[in-house]
This record gives C-alpha cells, sequence and structure tokens, in this order.
C-alpha cells in the first residue's frame, strides 16, 4: 500500500475526485501553476487542465463568492485559502450566504463547496500564520467543521466532504503536513514514513463525517483531541504514565456525541486538549457537553489545555503551544480525585 504524507493524501484526494468528477474543480491563491504554497495541489493544473485547477486574485471574499454561485448552479468547488489566518474576509460570504442558502431557499438549492485552509501554528508563523479559528465556524450553523490528523483521515475526509452537499471547511493542521509533531520541538524531526496512518489505499474512500476515533484506548480518563493535539496527546499520556483512552474528533461539527459520552462513562475523568485560544474555544462547548451528559459519571472537574488568550508571539513560540508537559500536568491534575 502506498505511504504517503499529509501533503501527497490530500494532493491524491484531490486528483481522484478530479478525475472521477467533471463537476469538481480547484480554485485558489496560487493553487494552479505554482501547485499551492504548501504543494497541496502540484501538478493537477498540468494533469486536469487550467479549467480544473486555477489561480485567484488575492481576494478570500471573492473566491468564497465565486464558490458559493458555482455551487448552486452544480458544481463542486474546493477552494483554498491560503493560510486560516486569512480566511477571515470571507467570512460574511460563508455565514450569511454559503451556511444559509439551504434554508432560505427552502431546500430548493444549496452550495457543496468544501474550503481548504492550513491551521495551527509550531512553524514560527508568528500571528499572521499560526491561527486556530475553529470555534468561528463550529459556532454557524450550517457549516461543517473538519480536522485531520493523519494522511489516512485527510483523503477519506476531503473526499467526504467534496462529496457532501453542505458547505464544509476543512482545517489541515500545517505543522504535520510532513510528519507526526508530539510537541518536543528540541528532538529530531519526524516523518510519516513507518506510521501505520500513512498507509493510503489508491483510489476513492470516504472517512464519515461526524465519527471519532479512539487512538488509544483507556480506563481512567478520556482525552478529547483533533489535528496535531491527537500527537502532542499520545506523548502527554506516555509522559504521564497514565491510563488515558484518546478520542481524535476529527469532525467538529458534526460532532461524534454518542463516542465522547461512551468513552467519559467508562473512564469518569475528561480532559480536553486544543491548540486555539482557551477563552471562547471549542474546548468550552466540549467540556459543557460533557458536564451536560456525564455529570453522574465523573470523578473529577473536568479539565482543559489550550493555548494563550494572546495573539500567537513568535518569540514565545513553545510557551504559547500546548505541549506534552502541560497536558501531563492536567492528567495528574484529575486523578488526583
Amino acid at each position: 500500500m502506498p505511504v504517503m504524507n499529509m501533503v501527497q493524501a490530500l494532493n491524491n484526494a484531490l486528483d481522484e475526485k478530479l478525475g472521477a468528477d467533471p463537476d469538481v474543480l480547484i480554485f485558489g491563491e496560487d493553487v494552479g501553476y505554482f501547485g499551492g504554497v504548501f504543494r497541496v495541489t502540484d501538478g493537477l493544473q498540468a494533469k486536469h487542465g487550467l479549467t480544473r485547477c486555477f489561480d485567484t486574485p488575492i481576494a478570500e471574499g471573492g473566491i468564497i463568492a465565486t464558490a458559493i454561485g458555482m455551487g448552486a448552479y452544480g458544481l463542486r468547488p474546493v477552494v483554498e485559502i491560503q493560510f486560516a489566518d486569512y480566511i477571515l474576509p470571507a467570512f460574511d460570504q460563508l455565514v450569511s450566504e454559503a451556511a444559509r442558502l439551504r434554508y432560505r431557499s427552502n431546500g430548493e438549492f444549496w452550495a457543496p463547496l468544501t474550503v481548504r485552509t492550513p491551521y495551527g501554528g509550531g512553524i514560527f508563523g508568528g500571528q499572521t500564520h499560526s491561527q486556530s479559528p475553529e470555534a468561528i465556524f463550529t459556532h454557524v450553523v450550517g457549516l461543517k467543521t473538519v480536522v485531520p490528523s493523519n494522511p489516512y483521515d485527510a483523503k477519506g475526509l476531503l473526499i467526504a466532504a467534496i462529496e457532501d452537499d453542505d458547505p464544509v471547511i476543512i482545517l489541515e493542521p500545517k505543522r504535520i503536513y510532513n510528519g507526526p509533531f508530539d510537541g518536543h520541538h528540541d528532538r529530531p524531526l519526524k516523518t510519516w514514513a513507518g506510521h501505520p496512518m500513512a498507509e493510503v489505499p489508491e483510489g476513492l474512500y470516504r472517512v464519515p463525517l461526524g465519527k471519532a476515533a479512539v487512538v488509544r484506548e483507556g480506563r481512567d480518563v478520556t482525552v478529547l483531541a483533533y489535528g496535531t493535539m491527537v500527537h502532542v496527546a499520545l506523548a502527554g499520556i506516555e509522559e504521564a504514565g497514565v491510563d488515558a483512552e484518546l478520542l481524535d474528533l476529527r469532525s467538529l461539527v458534526p460532532l461524534d456525541i454518542d463516542a465522547i459520552v461512551a468513552s467519559v462513562r467508562k473512564t469518569g475523568r475528561c480532559v480536553v486538549l486544543h491548540e486555539a485560544s482557551r477563552f471562547g474555544g471549542f474546548g468550552g462547548e466540549l467540556l459543557a457537553l460533557v458536564q451536560e451528559r456525564c455529570f453522574d459519571h465523573l470523578k473529577a472537574p473536568i479539565d482543559r489545555v489550550a493555548g494563550w488568550d494572546t495573539p500567537y508571539p513568535h518569540a514565545f513560540e513553545w510557551d504559547y503551544f500546548p505541549g506534552p508537559a502541560r497536558l501531563m500536568a492536567a492528567l495528574r491534575r484529575v486523578m488526583e480525585y
């Protein structure tokens, strides 16, 4: 079976869908001739032509507005916003138009578009190339939000998103494009070679939206994570010496609440981990959902590990970034009860 990094898996998914469905097309800043700033669309214009993969001006609002119109007319556009930090100029189009089109038209038409965008830190991108804006989109009814953590899921989730009839935001953790990252920045870089989730089947397959994955089974505490933080969580759990169960949410909306509830009711403890700022982050919603559904099963208060409530500081990258040590401290806190 082919072994791919996340960039290659995403590229393969796009290539497969371009070949299988003439209604699929790709556009965005530098995605055509150049192949994207992270090379995710490399070679697709040369293979599929200028009308299937093409460049746009630097105009995020116009990119999304165009995709909405294309989707309403029956196409399935896949657009790239070069960095998630720059998606906000398109926020009005996503919220006021794409998310509400089906409801506003009483189901007569809709906009099946997919928005891909690299997000997160760990690359010294500073405040304008490191943000994690997932909570902004999970709050919007009508949008689906997906975050892969490995090459296998990246391909399957992207294919499922393209085939979905609702607008889907795919936040791609750029720190793990080329290899898993456990938060230990002072250790040698790892590639995806040899990782079981780097084995990516050829052809079309789907990872269903709304289904979490149990990455590690355990009985003492449940850790909820997604994206890069899945790998950080594995390292923190090992270093804490706790028998923790790790759930990779994969899809934030729709959310696999059944898997979360089943795990927390089994373990009686829960720690939520995400890279985004703590206040107003998606972890607050996860905490509330667990509290509402699992209160009688909890042995300890739910703990939360997140980024600072500041812009992403270039000079203090690894202080902001929620690494294994911070998760380990949270795990030990909940195990005191």
